[in-house]
C-alpha cells in the first residue's frame, strides 16, 4: 500500500485547473509511464499507484496541459515526483534545503557545485509549483518557500566558494566549520527576496558589500579585485544556463550608483552614499533589505547604520510625490496607464502588483520612522497594519489583500508556463483562454471580469493615496501646487516644505469635517496664505502648522472659526503663536475650540480675576448642571478656559512667572471650594451628614505656597473635627469612615478622566504617616502626630501649609496646631543635619545635572526652598511672624527681621524669581520636559529676551551663575550650621 500525503492534503475548496488539451495530457502521461521504467521496481510500483489515483491525475493533467516547463521537470525526474507525493511538500523542501546546505560543507568542485544547485532548484521549482496548483499552500507559503530556497542556495554557494578559495590559499577562514562567519563579505537581498515574497521565476536583486578590516584575504591581488572576482564567480555559479538549467538570474543594479561603482563595494562607502546622496526610490528599496548570506553580522550592522536614511523621524509626506514620480516613469516607459487585459502587464500596469506594493511602501516611508509596526517588509503585513490603525477601512483592506493575492497567483501561473520572468498577459485570445484555464476558470469571461475588478480597485486606492484622482480642471492638488511650491515654503521658514505642502493639499481636498460647506471652503481658500505666513512667523513653523492641522482636523465645523480669523486677523496670529510655542495650550485649545470665544472678551488679556470673582464665575458656570457628571465636565471646561487665559497672558509676557503661579493657585483653590459641597451633596443621598461637622482642606507644596505651575499635582491634607457622632443617612458612617470616603470622592472628582480631560493629579503623601496613614485625619490625631512623631522634613513641608477651606472655629484651631509645632524650640545643629540629610535623600532619588531642571538640580529651587525652610524653623520659635507659605514672601520677612543678610536674601530672591519665570515657561511650552537642547532656536531667543539676557547663551550663563550662588549659600547657611564641610553620606 502506497501512502501519498501530498494528495491527502488536497481539499475540494481549491479549484485545480481543468484539463485544457486532452491529447497533450494523454501524450505526457504516456511519456511519464515510459520514463518510470528507468527507476527501480519499488518506485515503479509507487508510480503506477500514483497514476491510478484520480487526485494525482487531476494535478498532473493541469501541469501537462499548461506548463511545458513543469512537464519537463516531471519527465526528467519521476523518482522525485514519487518522493514528493509520498512525503508532501513541506518535508520535501526540508530535504532539498538540507542537501543545499551540505554543499557548503565542502568536498565539491565548482562544476559539481553548479550542477547540484541546478538539480535542487528544479526539484524545488516542481515541489513548490505543485503545492501551489493543488491548493496545499497559500501565497505566503509559496513565496516563503521560494525565498527560503533562494536564501539557502545563496548561503550554500557562498560557503562552498569560500572553502574553494581557502583551499587555493587566497583567504583564511575565521571559522572552518562556518566559513561565512566574520568573513567580511555579505549579500544584502533586496526586493522580493529581501521581503521573503519571491515570485516563481524571479530574478534576485542583490547588493554585495565587504569590509576591508574584516576580510581575511591573503592572495597576491588587491582586496577589491578579489571581492569583484568572488562576486562574479558567485553570479556565474547561479545564473549561467547549462543543460541542467540555471539557479537564479541575479541583478546587482540596486547597489549605490551602479553606473560608477564595482559590483562589490566597501560598506563604508555604501553608508556614506546613503547618508549623503540616497534617493527616494532607494529609501523605498531599502525597506525590504535583508542580509541573507555571508557575514550576516556585517549586513545587520550596515542596515542599522543607514536606518536614519530609511526611517525618517518626522512624517515624510514628500514620499507621496516620490512614489508618484516613480509611477509616472514606469507608466511612461511601459505604457500601461489604461487597464486592458490582452497584453497587459499585471505588475507594472495601473492597479498592478507594483502599485499595491507602492501603496504599502508609501505609508511606510511617511510614518515608518515613528511607527515601528509599519516596518514590516511584506505587502500583506503592511495592509493588515494599516487596517488595524484605521488608516484604511476594513472592507478596502480586505479587497486590496484579495487583489494582491490574486495578481501574485496569476503572476506565478504566467511564469510557470515556461519559467520566464514575465508578468505580461498573452495578447492572443487563445493564449488568454489558456492562462484563464490555468487559473481554474471554465470560461474566459469570468477571468476577464475578475482581473479587471481587482486591477480597477487597486488603481483606485493608489490614486486616492497619492491625491491624483481625476477631478477635472478644479483638481485641488494641482491648484495648490501652483499656489505653494517647496522653494517658497522653505523661504518662508518651513524646514520640511514637503510636509507643509502635503498638509495644505489635505486641506484643499476638503477631507476634514470643518470644510464640508461651500462657505467654509471659500474662507479656507482666502485664508490659506495668511495661515501659512502666521505659522511661519512663530518660533516653530513646522510644529505650529502640524498642531494647527490637528486643530482643524478635530473641528466639527469651520465656518465660525474661519470667519473669526477673517474678521480678527490678530486672533490668527495669536493662535499661530500658541501652536508654535506652547504645545500645552495647543492641546487645551484642540480639545475645546470654543475657548476662542473667550479670547475675544475684553478682559481676557487684562488682570486675572481674584478669588471672589472666580468663585462667582464658577457658580454661574455650574448652575445648569443636571447631575454630578455634568459638574465634572463643566468644571473641566471652565478650568481649561482659565488655564488657557493664564497661559496666553504668560506667553504674551503680560504676567510674570510668580504671578502665573498665584493665578493658577487661585484657580485650584476655587475648584476645591466649589467641588467640596457638591461632593458632599452626592454623599448625602446615602450617608447623610454629620451635623455641625465639616472637613478642612489644607494645601501643601506649590499650591500651599501659591506657586502652582501648569503641570503641578495638588498636594493636599484633609482634617476633620473630633467627634463621636455618626452620619444621619440611610447607611450611617462613623466620622473616620465618612470623611475618608468624602476625601476619596473629592480626589476622584479632581483626577477622573472624562471627555473634557482631568483637572489635576492629587498627591496625598504629606498627610500624617504618609502613604500608610488614613486619607483623612481627626484634629486630635493630627495634633498628636506632629507633637510626638513627625520628623523634621515633614515640618519643613508644613512651612508651606495653607488652609483652603474650613469652618472658622476649626480653622483657628488648625492654625494654632500648625504654628505650635513650627515654632517649637529646636537644637540648631540637629535641625541643620536633618535638613542636609533630607536634601541628600532627594538628590539620591532625583539627581539632575540639567541646569534647566530647576526643581532638582543642585543650586536650584529646592536648595533655595530648603534654605528658606531651615531659616524659618530656626527663627520662628522666637519670631512667629516670619511664617509665610510663599517662598519669596518668607525670604522678604527673613530679610526685614534681620535673620538673613540683605545681600544673601537678594541673591536668593533674584535667582528664585528667574527660576520661577523660566520654569513656568518651560512647563507651558515644553510640556514639562525641562530639556532646552531640543527646543527650537526661536523659543530660546524668546526666553532670552524675556529674561533680559543678550542671548540664549548669556541666559544659560546667568542660570549657571545663579545655581552656583544658591549652592554656595546652601553650604554657608545649612551645612555650616550642621557642622559639615560637605554633604553628608547617603544613609544605607
Amino acid at each position: 500500500m502506497h501512502g501519498f500525503s501530498f494528495l491527502d492534503a488536497i481539499t475540494d475548496s481549491h479549484p485545480i485547473p481543468q484539463s485544457f488539451d486532452q491529447p497533450q495530457i494523454a501524450a505526457r502521461l504516456a511519456d511519464l509511464l515510459a520514463a518510470s521504467g528507468t527507476i527501480d521496481e519499488t518506485l515503479q510500483h509507487a508510480m503506477q499507484a500514483l497514476l491510478a489515483d484520480a487526485r494525482a491525475h487531476r494535478v498532473l493533467a493541469a501541469v501537462f496541459a499548461h506548463s511545458p516547463f513543469l512537464s519537463r521537470l516531471i519527465l526528467r525526474g519521476p523518482d522525485f515526483l514519487c518522493r514528493l507525493m509520498q512525503i508532501g511538500p513541506d518535508q520535501c523542501m526540508d530535504e532539498i534545503r538540507a542537501g543545499v546546505r551540505a554543499l557548503g560543507e565542502g568536498g565539491v568542485d565548482f562544476s559539481g557545485l553548479a550542477r547540484r544547485l541546478r538539480i535542487y532548484r528544479g526539484q524545488a521549482a516542481l515541489a513548490i509549483a505543485l503545492a501551489d496548483i493543488a491548493g496545499i499552500w497559500d501565497l505566503n507559503a509559496v513565496t516563503g518557500a521560494l525565498s527560503d530556497f533562494a536564501e539557502t542556495a545563496l548561503q550554500g554557494a557562498v560557503d562552498a566558494l569560500l572553502r574553494i578559495y581557502a583551499a587555493q590559499g587566497e583567504i583564511n577562514l575565521t571559522d572552518t566549520k562556518f566559513p561565512s562567519h566574520a568573513c567580511g563579505w555579505v549579500i544584502i537581498a533586496m526586493g522580493k527576496l529581501g521581503a521573503r515574497e519571491l515570485n516563481y521565476s524571479s530574478d534576485i536583486d542583490l547588493i554585495v558589500l565587504f569590509d576591508p578590516e574584516r576580510s581575511n584575504y591573503c592572495g597576491k591581488r588587491n582586496l577589491l579585485d578579489f571581492q569583484i572576482r568572488f562576486t562574479k564567480e558567485l553570479v556565474r555559479l547561479l545564473q549561467d544556463f547549462t543543460e541542467d538549467g540555471y539557479v537564479f538570474r541575479t541583478d546587482l543594479r540596486l547597489r549605490p550608483d551602479p553606473g560608477a561603482t564595482p559590483i562589490a563595494i566597501a560598506v563604508e562607502f555604501a553608508e556614506s552614499y546613503y547618508e549623503s546622496a540616497g534617493k527616494g526610490w532607494e529609501r523605498a528599496a531599502m525597506i525590504k533589505a535583508r542580509p541573507v548570506a555571508g557575514d550576516i553580522e556585517l549586513g545587520q550592522s550596515f542596515l542599522k547604520n543607514i536606518s536614519p536614511f530609511v526611517w525618517r523621524k518626522n512624517l515624510d509626506f514628500a514620499a507621496i510625490r516620490d512614489v508618484y514620480e516613480m509611477v509616472g516613469l514606469i507608466r511612461s516607459h511601459h505604457g500601461h496607464a489604461e487597464i486592458t487585459v490582452p497584453g497587459y502587464n499585471i505588475k507594472l500596469g495601473a492597479g498592478g502588483i507594483r502599485e499595491i506594493e507602492f501603496f504599502a511602501q508609501t505609508h511606510q516611508l511617511i510614518a515608518g520612522g515613528r511607527e515601528r509596526k509599519l516596518r514590516d517588509p511584506t505587502t500583506l503585513g503592511i495592509i493588515a497594519q494599516l487596517r488595524e490603525k484605521g488608516q484604511i477601512e476594513a472592507e478596502a483592506a480586505q479587497k486590496l489583500r484579495e487583489a494582491y493575492i490574486y495578481l501574485r497567483t496569476l503572476e506565478h501561473r504566467l511564469q510557470m508556463v515556461q519559467d520566464e520572468q514575465t508578468q505580461t498577459l498573452p495578447k492572443t485570445q487563445e493564449g488568454l483562454d489558456h492562462i484563464a484555464s490555468f487559473m481554474g476558470y471554465a470560461e474566459f469571461a469570468a477571468f476577464d471580469a475578475d482581473i479587471r475588478r481587482h486591477l480597477e480597485f487597486a488603481a483606485q486606492q493608489f490614486q486616492k493615496l497619492i491625491g491624483r484622482e481625476d477631478a477635472g480642471e478644479n483638481n485641488p492638488a494641482e491648484e495648490i501646487a501652483l499656489i505653494t511650491s517647496p522653494d517658497t515654503l522653505k523661504q518662508m521658514g518651513f524646514s520640511d516644505p514637503a510636509r507643509a505642502q502635503a498638509i495644505i493639499e489635505t486641506w484643499q481636498s476638503f477631507r476634514y469635517r470643518a470644510f464640508r460647506t461651500q462657505r467654509a471652503r471659500e474662507l479656507l481658500g482666502q485664508l490659506t496664505p495668511k495661515i501659512l505666513h502666521a505659522m511661519a512667523n512663530t518660533s516653530d513653523a513646522d510644529g505650529a502648522l502640524l498642531r494647527f492641522d490637528d486643530f482643524l482636523a478635530a473641528m466639527p465645523a469651520g465656518v465660525q472659526l474661519l470667519s473669526l480669523f477673517s474678521v480678527h486677523p490678530w486672533l490668527l496670529e495669536l493662535i499661530a503663536e500658541i501652536m508654535g510655542t506652547a504645545p500645552g495650550l495647543a492641546i487645551i485649545l484642540g480639545r475645546s475650540p470654543i475657548l476662542l470665544d473667550a479670547v475675544l472678551s475684553p478682559e481676557f488679556l487684562e488682570t486675572f480675576p481674584d478669588v471672589e470673582q472666580l468663585a462667582h464665575d464658577l457658580d454661574d458656570a455650574l448652575e445648569p448642571a443636571r447631575d454630578f457628571q455634568d459638574v465634572l465636565d463643566i468644571t473641566r471646561r471652565w478650568a481649561n478656559e482659565r488655564k488657557f487665559q493664564i497661559g496666553v497672558q504668560l506667553l504674551k509676557n503680560l504676567i510674570s512667572g510668580d504671578e502665573a503661579g498665584l493665578a493658577l493657585s487661585r484657580l485650584a483653590d476655587t475648584l476645591l471650594r466649589g467641588l467640596l459641597p457638591r461632593v458632599e451633596a452626592e454623599m448625602f443621598a446615602r450617608h447623610g451628614v454629620i451635623p455641625g461637622v465639616k472637613m478642612a482642606i489644607i494645601a501643601m507644596g506649590k499650591l500651599g505656597g501659591n506657586e502652582l505651575t501648569f503641570t503641578s499635582d495638588l498636594d493636599l491634607v484633609f482634617i476633620y473635627p473630633d467627634t463621636a457622632e455618626v452620619s444621619n443617612g440611610k447607611t450611617p458612617l462613623s466620622a473616620g469612615q465618612y470623611f475618608a470616603r468624602l476625601s476619596q470622592r473629592l480626589i476622584n472628582s479632581l483626577s477622573a478622566l472624562t471627555g473634557e480631560g482631568r483637572l489635576y493629579e492629587v498627591d496625598m503623601r504629606l498627610r500624617a504617616s504618609g502613604s500608610q496613614g488614613p486619607i483623612a485625619i481627626s484634629l486630635q490625631a493630627f495634633r498628636t502626630y506632629h507633637e510626638e512623631s513627625a520628623q523634621t522634613w515633614e515640618h519643613m513641608a508644613w512651612t508651606r501649609a495653607r488652609l483652603v477651606c474650613a469652618p472658622d472655629a476649626d480653622a483657628a484651631e488648625i492654625h494654632a496646631i500648625i504654628r505650635g509645632f513650627l515654632t517649637r524650640p529646636r537644637e540648631l545643629k540637629s535641625l541643620a543635619q536633618d535638613v542636609a540629610l533630607m536634601r541628600v535623600r532627594i538628590d539620591h532619588e532625583h539627581h539632575s545635572d540639567n541646569i534647566w531642571d530647576f526643581k532638582y538640580v543642585r543650586g536650584g529651587m529646592m536648595d533655595g526652598e530648603f534654605i528658606t525652610q531651615f531659616l524659618l524653623l530656626r527663627y520662628a520659635q522666637t519670631d512667629p511672624g516670619l511664617l509665610h507659605t510663599n517662598t519669596l514672601a518668607a525670604l522678604a520677612a527673613l530679610k526685614e527681621r534681620g535673620h538673613i543678610p540683605a545681600a544673601q536674601a537678594e541673591t536668593l530672591v533674584t535667582a528664585m524669581r528667574l527660576f520661577c519665570d523660566l520654569q513656568q515657561i518651560t512647563r507651558l511650552c515644553l510640556l514639562d520636559r525641562a530639556d532646552m537642547r531640543h527646543a527650537p532656536q526661536p523659543l530660546r531667543n524668546m526666553m532670552a529676551i524675556r529674561s533680559q539676557a543678550g542671548s540664549f547663551e548669556q541666559l544659560e550663563t546667568r542660570i549657571k551663575q545663579a545655581e552656583a550662588e544658591i549652592a554656595t549659600l546652601y553650604r554657608h547657611v545649612v551645612l555650616a550650621a550642621a557642622g559639615l564641610d560637605a554633604e553628608p553620606d547617603f544613609p544605607a
